[in-house]
């Protein structure tokens, strides 16, 4: 189980990844667009540490 969640927490990571190369090359065409690739690229990233974050404590109470 915990190892699907690291991989599901890693795919944010991929998915932020991915959203930033498409938000810099969007950039000079259509800056709406890429202004939404960053935003998702942002609440990706976000996702990926809230995950990690919220595994860990779910790893220490289960540890205790």
């Amino acid at each position: 189980m915990m190892k699907i969640q690291k991989i599901f927490q890693y795919a944010y990571f991929v998915f932020a990844i991915l959203f930033i190369y498409d938000g810099i090359t969007k950039w000079t065409d259509n800056r709406t667009g890429a202004y939404t690739s960053l935003g998702l690229a942002a609440l990706a990233i976000f996702m990926f540490f809230f995950r990690k974050r919220f595994s860990k404590k779910f790893e220490d109470r289960n540890n205790k």
